[in-house]
């Protein structure tokens, strides 16, 4: 038996796309914006470290990060971002989404700054401060995920909700797009002050004391836009569905989302304290019953995209420097592989990572995101065998511009695909109670397979070689789809009627998926 719905909610629902709706999206975007710059601008300067802290005199090559500090350097960030999806998510629930939302954001910001910074002079100093605050800068971005997710679905009206959430999430695509183009201008910078040679013609001169800089103010660049959205978090209202659902404050609700909505919206607290509601915890059998299978398949299909994501986007440099597309490091200076690392991730960011978050966010709310999803998973392993199978042909030097191609194509499938989808239906599945956990669970789980990625890639490359690591990402692929079967479509439906929110107290489990079946509404079997 269905409730009748809070007013506030309700004018949420179904309110028309208004400036606010366009203002959270640029406020939370702005975050994601700046975690997509600090997580992936450290491959375009792992190798830079490597030349300048750890080069050897008369060595052949230049000097390199070891496989266990470039493992290091490139994952400890998602080992932080992890540790805060899962804190910061649960935090989100018991203290309110805008009361943590600030906190985050100061994290990222001071981490930024303090990740260009170091302690001594000598590689292991470095590199351990880099570490050091490289986690807690993954930490701060963790508790992004959730918050961000959870705000603009809690704001956003049903018909056009999948569509905001994605264009938060699409903002990643913007940060990639923009830690290229810095580095880009940072290296072209210093190339064109302290103009050096080619490693091979003059290893000592290849590199020199001022390009320590370039790295540093690479990193910290990321600060800026984190610390030019914070006044706007701090002006953004609690949430409705929080106040109203969690908080159980009617009158504050309604007060905040009348200015919000410009219309006047009644306050319904005796509704709400007759209303009760689903009281069950994350770990109870009724949570279990409801929601336990689309939790498994938001965990799942989450952990699986992102190893392969992670992979793809620190790794890009190794495999275009494989098939030739990047000269061989002794070929050029220092900073002119930087430039070159820089221009190759700002090319595939352009062509295919950016356009496919915009084809999500436009498609999301017509298509689905179920079809969305088995959709990327499938051509994402579709690509993978196509560039794993025949790797040598791809290697060949009039095939090497097919092979970026196609390579192109597993990353606008990703982004027109799971990489989007499984952060929107997180935020629109479970209880406004237990949203931002399960969210953060959800989020970790992918950071999971990012450190997976991260770690595992970096031997895996070396010991089983690039074809083997492609084909094995195209397994992961396929096992994606295959678990995106327990994860249900929530287009077009309420939070509330997808959560069992909208249900009567005592309504049993079965049937909640009775209403489901009757609705015609595809969902997993719980």
């Amino acid at each position: 038996m269905a409730r009748e719905q809070l007013e506030v909610l309700n004018a949420l629902d179904v309110a028309k796309t208004q400036w606010y709706h366009f203002t959270a999206i640029v406020i939370a975007g702005m975050g994601f914006f700046t975690d997509a710059y600090d997580l992936f601008c450290i491959s375009l300067v792992t190798k830079l470290i490597g030349r300048i802290y750890y080069q050897q005199l008369g060595a052949a090559e230049p000097g390199s990060l070891p496989s266990n500090v470039s493992a290091a350097v490139n994952g400890v960030a998602f080992c932080g971002t992890l540790t805060g999806q899962l804190f910061f998510g649960w935090l989100g629930d018991k203290l309110g989404r805008k009361r943590v939302y600030g906190m985050v954001l100061m994290v990222m910001v001071i981490c930024s700054v303090a990740s260009g910074l170091s302690f001594g002079r000598d590689a292991k100093a470095v590199v351990s401060t880099l570490c050091f605050f490289r986690f807690w800068l993954g930490f701060g971005i963790g508790g992004d995920y959730p918050l961000s997710a959870t705000i603009m679905s809690e704001y956003a009206n049903k018909k056009t909700r999948g569509a905001f959430i994605a264009a938060v999430f699409a903002m990643q695509g913007f940060g990639i797009l923009a830690g290229g183009m810095v580095a880009i201008i940072v290296s072209a910078a210093f190339k064109h002050s302290f103009p050096a040679p080619s490693y091979e013609a003059d290893a000592a001169a290849s590199i020199f004391p001022q390009a320590d800089y370039v790295w540093r103010i690479i990193l910290m660049f990321g600060a800026l836009p984190a610390l030019l959205t914070y006044y706007w978090r701090a002006k953004m209202p609690e949430t409705a569905r929080y106040t109203a659902l969690v908080a159980k404050n009617a009158k504050q609700a309604a007060a905040d989302m009348s200015k919000v909505l410009q219309v006047e919206v009644e306050a319904e607290q005796e509704k709400i304290e007759q209303q009760g509601g689903n009281d069950f915890g994350l770990f109870s059998k009724d949570f279990l019953s409801r929601h336990g299978w689309h939790l498994l398949g938001t965990t799942s299909t989450w952990f699986l995209l992102d190893i392969a994501f992670y992979s793809q986007n620190l790794f890009q440099k190794d495999i275009f420097s494989a098939i030739g597309w990047i000269p061989k490091a002794k070929t050029m200076s220092a900073l002119e592989e930087v430039f070159k690392i820089a221009r190759a991730q700002t090319l595939i960011a352009l062509c295919s990572t950016v356009p496919g978050y915009w084809f999500t966010v436009a498609l999301i709310d017509r298509i689905g995101r179920f079809t969305i999803q088995i959709m990327g998973f499938f051509f994402m392993t579709v690509f993978m065998f196509a560039l794993a199978i025949p790797y040598q042909h791809w290697t060949l030097r009039e095939n090497r511009v097919g092979f970026v191609v196609m390579y192109s194509l597993t990353f606008f499938f990703s982004n027109f695909g799971p990489n989007a989808t499984t952060f929107v239906v997180p935020a629109e599945i479970f209880p406004a109670r237990l949203r931002s956990t399960c969210h953060g669970i959800s989020a970790a789980a992918g950071k999971a397979g990012a450190i997976v990625g991260a770690f595992g890639f970096q031997y895996a490359e070396k010991g089983i070689g690039v074809r083997n690591s492609l084909i094995i990402l195209g397994v992961v692929n396929f096992l994606g789809l295959l678990f995106t079967f327990l994860v249900p479509e929530s287009k077009g439906r309420s939070l509330e009627e997808l959560s069992g929110e909208a249900e009567q107290e005592n309504a049993a489990p079965s049937e909640s998926r009775q209403q489901e079946s009757e609705s015609g509404t595809r969902t997993a079997p719980v």
